[in-house]
């Protein structure tokens, strides 16, 4: 959702099936931030990666084996994580959860 065109979220907007457990659903995003809400089954992972965007994550719910830059962590609702631009980072699902990304700039790629 363009926030440039609508500035609420109702949470009623399509979950993308992103395929081995994980789907998304965008909040909303503009050319300097984009927030997605990722939705887990127990034992997907979000494989390491790294970008050129900051990226903090939220643990909405569920538990998720975090790791950042070689350091990692079981992190459950309440807790989170910054990723630097072009530090490698990724998770594991160990109870079924959602996670809460805000990326700045916005992800271009996750659009096409």
């Amino acid at each position: 959702m363009d926030l440039k065109k609508e500035p609420f979220f109702n949470g009623n907007s399509d979950w993308e099936d992103l395929g081995n457990g994980v789907s998304r659903q965008f909040v909303g995003y503009n050319a300097q931030v984009m927030m997605v809400i990722v939705k887990f089954t127990k034992g997907a992972t979000g494989e390491l990666h790294q970008h050129f965007h900051s990226q903090i994550t939220y643990v909405a719910s569920g538990k998720f084996e975090v790791t950042v830059d070689n350091a990692t962590k079981i992190l459950q609702e309440g807790d989170g994580f910054f990723a630097q631009p072009n530090v490698f980072h990724g998770v594991k699902c160990l109870e079924e959860g959602k996670l809460i990304d805000a990326f700045t700039p916005f992800r271009e790629n996750f659009l096409i």
